[in-house]
């Protein structure tokens, strides 16, 4: 499956600091420690519907995390997956009268060009649930071979327990646990399971639904080993970070990393958890399910600069969870054009400490409104000063340039518009 374009990173003058993230399996803030590459799993979209404002405050944020790895010298292999076979997918296709594949294309394809409008550095690998299926079934046939996997009726459930380690990602307790599993997707409840938290690996198919010839049978694969056998192709085990919503915490990146773990005997899939926080609308999270969504198409066609949706993502920390309002994108907006004003002052102030104090917040776990606050107080000392700005033109200073060049390539926010 083909990515987006991306667009180039400036060079900023000296290296960035080493990066310290919040991990999900210890609760603390830690540092990471990647080798010369950095390797990042992220979960992507279920392509059912257009990408709405929760699926962008993720992935700018591992957006961030790749653009400070970068600058601090690593190279970043950085691993998406699209979900385009699961049951909210066809739910959809038979609500609508509309083919699966055709509603998985479209909706995968905006948001390709969603994630190029908000400048999100696309993946190095970029794999559909579909591509995946010869790997599915040869992992799913040795975690079989080991009695890690067993029969109800004609499916193939994982036995979590088989993992001494399952748990250690989310630290919940059972009730916690199942509870959540039924929630999101899974079947606690299914008579013949031989533990209310395993977990389907392989569904045998069903009546006019899409299914695959594999050595395992006529089927498709369950969600969680999806993303375990992708990653394990791309990236191998014990990668720098597994990401995603802090609603795939549980069950999604605990159920996976615990087959990962089992089909390659090692531990542990992931030197750290890192989960983005809800956003909501309406007084509720923003979800498919319950419409309550804006989407980054619908701000887009309707003129807003899609670097003004950006800094009103960047404006909350990663890990909060937080409400969209029409005056925090008011915000982002007045933000964006006070910026755009300042690199036009020719008499701005130097940038050299501004760039020192992003760099310092967004290694202390992507603190981007700390680094928007550097970024403020210099433009608001720039349009202070005694000589006014000269709009439209190039940066009119030798601080001014350095800003645009932090701003784009730490944040991934663009300055200069078209033409400039």
């Amino acid at each position: 499956m083909q990515a987006w374009p991306g667009s180039g990173v400036p060079e900023i003058p000296g290296t960035g600091l080493p990066v310290r993230l919040f991990d999900t399996a210890t609760g603390q803030v830690r540092p990471s420690a990647p080798g010369p590459i950095a390797r990042m799993y992220v979960c992507g979209i279920t392509p059912y519907d257009a990408t709405h404002m929760g699926h962008a405050n993720t992935y700018v944020a591992f957006d961030l995390l790749n653009r400070v790895w970068r600058d601090a010298g690593h190279e970043v292999h950085y691993v998406q997956n699209v979900t385009d076979i699961d049951d909210p997918l066809l739910e959809r296709a038979v609500a609508t009268g509309q083919d699966w594949r055709t509603i998985a294309d479209r909706e995968t394809a905006l948001f390709r060009e969603d994630m190029e409008a908000l400048r999100v550095l696309p993946p190095t690998d970029y794999i559909g649930a579909v591509e995946s299926i010869p790997s599915v079934a040869e992992y799913v046939s040795r975690l079989q071979a080991n009695g890690q996997v067993y029969a109800v009726d004609d499916d193939l459930y994982f036995r979590v327990r088989s993992d001494p380690n399952f748990g250690s990602v989310t630290r919940l307790d059972q009730e916690t646990m199942v509870r959540l599993f039924a929630e999101r997707g899974g079947d606690p409840d299914r008579p013949g399971k031989e533990h209310p938290l395993d977990c389907l690996v392989w569904q045998s198919a069903r009546v006019d639904e899409p299914a695959w010839d594999t050595p395992l049978g006529h089927g498709r694969p369950g969600w969680h080993i999806e993303c375990a056998a992708i990653a394990l192709d791309f990236l191998g085990m014990t990668i720098d970070v597994q990401g995603g919503g802090s609603d795939l915490a549980f069950p999604h990146h605990e159920m996976g990393a615990s087959e990962a773990q089992m089909i390659t005997d090692e531990w542990p899939f992931a030197r750290h958890y890192v989960h983005s926080g809800m956003v909501a609308w309406q007084g509720h999270k923003m979800s498919k399910s319950r419409g309550n969504l804006v989407f980054v198409s619908t701000l887009r066609h309707e003129g807003i600069d899609p670097m003004a949706i950006r800094l009103a993502l960047l404006a909350h920390h990663y890990r909060s969870d937080w409400a969209w309002t029409p005056q925090g994108l008011e915000g982002a907006i007045g933000r964006l054009d006070r910026l755009r004003w300042a690199i036009s002052v020719p008499s701005a102030p130097p940038a050299e400490n501004t760039l020192a104090q992003v760099r310092e917040a967004l290694a202390d776990d992507l603190r981007a409104p700390a680094a928007l606050d550097a970024l403020d107080d210099w433009a608001h000392r720039a349009l202070n000063s005694s000589e006014p700005p000269t709009p439209g033109s190039q940066p009119a200073s030798e601080a001014a340039e350095l800003i645009v060049a932090t701003t784009d390539a730490l944040l991934g926010v663009q300055l200069l518009t078209e033409g400039d």
